[in-house]
């Protein structure tokens, strides 16, 4: 195939994307942004490329509703394929959702995940399915869905690429906003907005409603345009930065901060360790262990290799036989002292301070919930004025690892209440 220059068909914020896929440095492409990034285009111009450079490849590309594929990936593959100047090698019939490179007849196939029966049908007379597509990957019902279908797909070759295109959803709660946090080997998340898109292929008129709504509803551009998870307003927590904390930060950590929440029958044992600034007013989390199904004995075993100082663990109270084992394997560790209202106490204490970083290589799990922790809504669709109590593990860890701390905030805010200073 002739090559054809990447300036004329690849924005410039994906040209580092299209090198890692071209020597298969990752499977999982996660392709996430705003309205004009391009993404789609450039997951199609790698497809058909793909195929047309390896004779053993095939692809699958898939929406959430099957009577989608026309105006969408369907479409768009075309596109690439017309782009690229190679119409004259497929053969694009009018009626049937199916592509085919004429030299080799590898095909590129399109599924709706509302027919799961004919995902798992699928068969390629030649070669294998190298390349599958999940455009607007955020419809999908979740990551066991997805991971169900790449387990059908993902059969009789060696290498597998695949690409998740979306606009991430508004909450942090939706599950595409959780995944690309969880970080494996194999996994690429590229983030890209219009910002770097030649202006021609946009148009003015694009950039014109893009600039208006920048200047009339500035949240609204940030999710549409920049790709921004802006919040649906129930965000509990407003004050996280993820980032993460590096070892010359940690070797300056002097008030350190240990917190056991303890797992129940499908809920998780979490354990984890913080620095809290006082001073600053900031909270850096940088360590998690967390595992449902963990004996008292494991999690002791656990903590002292981390804990190898013996400083003092902080728990959830609620259970004195878990709090003795601990001690009897001569742990330190006390049970979190408790009052009528000392969720929603701590829960503010944790809202009030400046920043809370959390590492997200270190500490996924805390930073997930942390992030996604909301207020519910009722049947009118109003939010309640209570905190859920699920999904909440590693908050309530870290209560418990700055209960002293919290209870010294009481104190002294309620002695400067006795003395009318607010």
């Amino acid at each position: 195939m002739k090559e054809v220059k990447l300036s004329s068909l690849i924005a410039p914020s994906f040209y580092d994307v299209h090198y890692d896929v071209k020597h298969h440095l990752h499977t999982h492409y996660w392709l996430k942004g705003g309205r004009g990034s391009t993404k789609s285009s450039f997951a199609s111009i790698e497809i058909v490329k793909g195929i047309m450079e390896d004779s053993e490849a095939n692809a699958v590309a898939m929406r959430k509703v099957a009577n989608t594929l026309k105006d969408s990936v369907f479409n768009q593959l075309v596109w690439a394929i017309e782009q690229l100047g190679v119409s004259h090698l497929w053969n694009i019939p009018e009626a049937k959702l199916e592509l085919t490179y004429l030299p080799t007849g590898q095909r590129i196939k399109f599924r709706g995940a509302d027919k799961p029966r004919s995902i798992k049908s699928i068969k390629f007379q030649h070669g294998y399915c190298k390349y599958i597509w999940y455009e607007e990957i955020d419809q999908f019902r979740g990551p066991e869905e997805v991971r169900t279908i790449n387990q059908s797909l993902m059969r009789g070759g060696e290498q597998f690429l695949i690409f998740y295109t979306y606009n991430p959803p508004e909450s942090q709660r939706n599950w595409v906003n959780k995944e690309v946090l969880d970080t494996r080997p194999d996994k690429l998340v590229h983030h890209s907005t219009y910002l770097t898109v030649p202006r021609k292929w946009l148009g003015e008129i694009f950039i014109a409603e893009a600039d208006h709504l920048k200047k009339s509803k500035p949240e609204k551009y940030e999710h549409e345009y920049m790709g921004e998870v802006t919040g649906t307003g129930g965000e509990i927590f407003t004050n996280i930065t993820a980032r993460v904390i590096t070892k010359e930060e940690r070797k300056n950590f002097d008030k350190i901060r240990r917190g056991v929440d303890w797992g129940f029958a499908v809920d998780p044992f979490h354990y984890g360790v913080m620095h809290f600034d006082s001073t600053r007013r900031k909270l850096y989390i940088f360590y998690e262990y967390r595992k449902v199904g963990l004996s008292n004995a494991k999690a002791a075993e656990h903590i002292k290799k981390e804990n190898k100082l013996n400083q003092l663990v902080i728990c959830d109270s609620a259970e004195p036989k878990s709090i003795n084992d601990l001690k009897q394997e001569g742990i330190r560790v006390v049970g979190a002292k408790k009052g009528p209202d000392s969720i929603d106490y701590g829960i503010k204490f944790l809202q009030d301070l400046t920043e809370i970083i959390i590492d997200p290589e270190d500490c996924p799990e805390t930073l997930k919930e942390f992030l996604g922790y909301e207020y519910e809504k009722d049947s009118e669709g109003n939010f309640k004025a209570e905190y859920p109590d699920k999904n909440n593990h590693s908050i309530d860890m870290a209560r418990y690892a700055l209960n002293n701390d919290i209870m010294k905030n009481k104190v002294r805010v309620s002695n400067k209440s006795k003395l009318g200073l607010r």
